[in-house]
C-alpha cells in the first residue's frame, strides 16, 4: 500500500533555541531561503503526498496561518491541536483519526535534509516502522540505534538494533504503520520507549542517509546550517 499521507511534527517549544523561539516557532525558522515547514510541504507535495497533518502547540496559530497561506495548492492540510504538549508518540497517537488506516510518513518540523522522501512511499514493508538514520553528529555523545546487519547495498533496508555503542541517530524522518501505536492510551508519551520495544521484537527497520541533514536544535546549529545553506 503506497503512502499518501504525512505528518509534520511542529508542536515543540524549542527551549534550546530560545530566545528566538519565544516569538518564532521552530518550523518557521528560515533556512536556505524558505522556512523549514515550507521546505517540508514542498518536498512532500513533489513526491505525490496529498494529505498532510501538522500538530500544533507552541505558537500554533502562527504555524497554522503560515501553512494555510503558503502550502502547495495540491496539498490538503489538517491540524491536530495539542492543548497539552504530548511528546512525539502522544502527538502522533492523538492525530491518528486524521492520519487514517494506511502507513504514513512522519517528518520532524525542525530538521533540514536532502533525503529522498520518495523512498518511503512503499511504506514500512513487513516492519511496523522504518526509520531514516544518520551518523551521530558531534553533539550526540552516543547514537540511538544501529543496523543489526550491514545491508548488501548502502541504500537498502535492514533491521534496527539496540546497542550502547550505537553509531547512528534517528534523523526525525520515518514511515509508520498505524498498528505501531495500537493499544497506546491517549496522553503524553515519548517515542523512544515504543521504538525500543519494537526494535527488541525485530519489528523496526532502518536505512542510513549520508547526505545533507541538519538538526536545528540550538542557536549554534542554526547558525552553522545557515552558513552552509544560506539564511
Amino acid at each position: 500500500m503506497n503512502v499518501e499521507t504525512a505528518m509534520i511534527l511542529a508542536a515543540g517549544r524549542g527551549e534550546r533555541l530560545r530566545p528566538l523561539t519565544d516569538r518564532v516557532p521552530k518550523p518557521l525558522v528560515p533556512l536556505a531561503g524558505r522556512t523549514l515547514v515550507d521546505h517540508h510541504l514542498e518536498r512532500l507535495a513533489a513526491i505525490g503526498i496529498r494529505r498532510v497533518v501538522v500538530n500544533l502547540h507552541h505558537l500554533g496559530e502562527q504555524i497554522r496561518e503560515h501553512v494555510l497561506a503558503h502550502s502547495p495548492p495540491r496539498l490538503t492540510v489538517h491540524f491536530s491541536e495539542e492543548p497539552e504538549l504530548l511528546e512525539t508518540a502522544g502527538g502522533i497517537r492523538s492525530a491518528l483519526p486524521l492520519l487514517g488506516d494506511a502507513p504514513f510518513l512522519v517528518v520532524n518540523g525542525d530538521v533540514f535534509s536532502d533525503f529522498d522522501l520518495a523512498r518511503l512511499l512503499s511504506g514500512p514493508g513487513p516492519s511496523l516502522a522504518h526509520l531514516v538514520m544518520v551518523p551521530a553528529p558531534p553533539w550526540v555523545t552516543h547514537g540511538d540505534f544501529d543496523l543489526a546487519r550491514e545491508p548488501a547495498r548502502a541504500e537498502a533496508r535492514a533491521p534496527l538494533a539496540l546497542g550502547a555503542a550505537a553509531r547512528l541517530t534517528y534523523a526525525g524522518i520515518g514511515v509508520y504503520d498505524p498498528a505501531f501505536f495500537a493499544g497506546m492510551e491517549a496522553g503524553v508519551l515519548p517515542l523512544r520507549p515504543l521504538l525500543d520495544a519494537a526494535i527488541a521484537a525485530g519489528r523496526v527497520s532502518g536505512e542510513v542517509h549520508r547526505g545533507i541533514w541538519e538538526d536545528i536544535g540550538t542557536p549554534e546549529r542554526l547558525a552553522r546550517a545557515q552558513a552552509r545553506h544560506g539564511p
